[in-house]
């Protein structure tokens, strides 16, 4: 078996309760899979309290992290787009700092990425707010239906790519659509995807910044990019 490199991309914005803690994990896991080469991006979204100054104590202590700050808060997908960009290794996988996914868990996903693109995980068990479990089930069936996703956690924040679908797939997303978006346009245009189980766990540092406010616009987005897919650039298909 190829010996992996991979970017572990982390979006960050005020995660000064946990980002320090999510970064040491994701290195003490990079350390134990026998990587070829390895780098930690950690996207400051604009933060306003500690965040930036944590990561940056951090590169200085390891250089295998990479931070990238935003002067200004531009949005989860956004910060995606720009440490996938910002990528060097031949894997990219991504997580969110909040803690609420064992990273350890990536070593799952690699024997799978030999025969796939990309690896989704999907919440064995999703320790969130009633209210947003309900809205996330309403949201997955919808999603799935308009754009034939055989996935049944579309947005769970625990993915692992090849980089050559970002190659083929480009971002417009401003928000919480993207992870939608990416699977949607790596489906239509051929890209091969698996699903692989993982744990989630509640959230014990700072705060959540999905709001039930961004439905409308997550569901405007929907429609914004169903129309790109199969009406407009997107009719143009690359396979792979």
């Amino acid at each position: 078996m190829e010996r992996k490199s991979i970017s572990f991309v982390l979006p960050a914005y005020n995660e000064e309760a946990n980002i320090e803690e999510a970064v040491k994990r994701v290195l003490e896991v990079a350390e134990t899979q026998d990587l070829e080469d390895y780098e930690v991006i950690v996207v400051n979204d604009g933060s306003s309290d500690s965040t930036a100054e944590i990561i940056d104590r951090l590169e200085r202590e390891d250089s295998h992290v990479r931070p990238i700050h935003q002067p200004t808060n531009l949005g989860y997908a956004e910060a995606l787009k720009t440490g996938f960009a910002s990528a060097k290794c031949k894997l990219i996988f991504y997580t969110d700092s909040d803690l609420q996914f064992d990273v350890r868990e990536v070593k799952n996903m690699l024997p799978a990425i030999e025969d796939y693109d990309i690896v989704v995980g999907f919440r064995i068990y999703r320790f969130d707010p009633l209210t947003r479990l309900f809205l996330a089930w309403c949201y997955n069936l919808l999603a799935r239906t308009i754009f034939r996703l055989r996935v049944r956690d579309i947005d769970c924040a625990f993915k692992l790519f090849r980089r050559e679908v970002f190659d083929v797939i480009e971002i417009r997303s401003k928000k919480f659509f993207v992870d939608t978006e990416i699977l949607a346009k790596a489906r239509y245009h051929g890209f091969r995807i698996t699903e692989i189980g993982v744990r989630h766990y509640p959230r014990v540092g700072g705060s959540s910044t999905v709001r039930p406010s961004h439905i409308l616009s997550t569901l405007q987005e929907l429609a914004k990019i169903w129309f790109e897919i199969y009406w407009g650039a997107g009719r143009k298909k690359t396979t792979t």
